[in-house]
């Protein structure tokens, strides 16, 4: 990309996030994004085709550094609960503090997901990511049980509720807007809080 365009690229990115951050998706406007950015409105379609392809750029990185964490968070699991040598014992492994700290350094981009995506395609984001959470467990739960460890039989639907309900809680900084030393104290509270309920719910 010449110095030139890339040059106006970043001003529109910057632009365009302040503009989301403070609109939404909905509202933003492409006039106010090239203004602030120095161009017309043209000028933005040398850089996106459409509003969304300007949101998707902006949020897309932090969502597959999101899925990276979360699929070496499930690999120590299940290398754990396949482990048949060690004995087996359900524990934390600071899941809730490692995935605060990637939501934190990416915290415009997770602003923009939770707080401002409606109209765009990543406003069910936080549904996606419980329904993951629900395959997951049910997987890593077989996983146990063909280790021969005892599982307690659950309702979906209350497992559904409840997922749901642990996943939202990870967003729950960004709606009330805490500091991250503040949030990163409360996902250590998320962990001992709902850790020993899952642990006491399943029976394992």
């Amino acid at each position: 990309m010449p110095r030139d365009k890339a040059e106006s690229h970043k001003k529109i990115i910057e632009a365009a996030k302040k503009e989301f951050l403070e609109y939404g998706y909905n509202d933003a406007s492409l006039r106010r994004i090239a203004a602030n950015a120095g161009i017309q409105v043209g000028g933005l379609y040398k850089h996106f085709s459409n509003k969304d392809e300007m949101f998707e750029s902006l949020v897309e990185p932090a969502i597959s550094a999101f899925y990276d964490l979360y699929k070496d968070i499930e690999k120590e699991y299940f290398d754990d609960a396949k482990d048949t040598e060690k004995e087996f014992e359900y524990e934390s492994k600071s899941g809730a503090v490692r995935v605060m700290e990637l939501i934190y350094g990416h915290l415009d981009e997770f602003k923009l997901l939770i707080l401002k995506s409606q109209g765009t395609r990543y406003e069910d984001f936080k549904h996606e990511i419980a329904k993951l959470e629900e395959e997951v467990t049910f997987r890593y739960i077989e996983e146990l049980k063909k280790r021969g460890c005892k599982v307690n039989k659950v309702d979906k639907t209350e497992f559904h509720l409840l997922t749901t309900s642990y996943i939202e809680s990870f967003f729950q900084p960004l709606i009330h807007n805490l500091d991250r030393k503040k949030a990163l104290h409360y996902a250590e509270t998320l962990e001992e809080f709902y850790q020993p309920a899952w642990k006491n719910w399943l029976g394992i």
